[in-house]
């Protein structure tokens, strides 16, 4: 079991209520509270926006990213991956890219990376199903994957959840692997207990307290 498991955000703006111009602050001022309280990943996973809008609303984050971030020593900075536009991801400087299993490889991302003016190496996260999934992006070097869903998630009933077992086995590929898909504070800690390096949600860090929430997978 990760002693300090990561914690992936991943942001959905259409969850908040209002208007298009209410919803981005309650996102931002979300992406604010994250960085603010340790989150070590956020995936701005806005797939309904053009690209200029993506990398628009990516700007204001990684500037709210940067004032928040915690000063306590040997933390780990919170990093924002764009999802699936590695063009916007390097625009923007931000730290990478979530790829879904049928987009570019993560050999793609780091060779674009490479070539360009970035000071950093990309963190490469990977949506994956099934442990072949798993053990392909360790192969294709990716920095860690997600695995899932894990449990059957209530709004889609329809989707098979992936199961305990499952995520045991998968987390023993050769990167980290977070624990995705129907995951709530109470079933968190089997999921570490199984080997996950972590926890990857969008309704779980978008709808509870995350000083709290932290506090409590963390045990701090």
């Amino acid at each position: 079991m990760a002693d300090r498991p990561f914690l992936y955000y991943i942001t959905d703006r259409s969850a908040f209520s209002g208007d298009e111009r209410t919803r981005r602050q309650s996102l931002l001022e979300k992406i604010a509270e994250a960085s603010t309280n340790g989150i070590d990943y956020i995936q701005l996973r806005e797939k309904d926006l053009s690209a200029r809008e993506l990398e628009s609303l990516a700007r204001e984050a990684i500037c709210i990213i940067g004032e928040h971030q915690l000063s306590i020593a040997n933390r780990r900075q919170t990093a924002l991956l764009i999802n699936s536009r590695t063009d916007v991801a390097l625009a923007v400087g931000a730290a990478g890219v979530h790829l879904r299993s049928e987009d570019i490889s993560p050999e793609n991302v780091r060779t674009a990376w490479q070539r360009s003016s970035a000071k950093s190496k990309a963190a490469i996260g990977i949506s994956c199903h099934t442990l072949d999934e798993v053990f392909q992006a360790a192969a294709k070097g990716a920095t860690f994957a997600v695995f899932g869903p894990v449990f059957e998630k209530k709004d889609s009933p329809q989707t098979h959840a992936t199961g305990i077992e499952t995520l045991h086995h998968a987390s023993r590929a050769r990167i980290p692997v977070l624990a995705l898909g129907g995951i709530t504070l109470e079933n968190a800690q089997s999921c570490l207990t199984a080997g996950a390096t972590g926890i990857a949600a969008i309704r779980l860090f978008q709808e509870n307290d995350i000083a709290a929430l932290v506090s409590s997978l963390r045990g701090c």
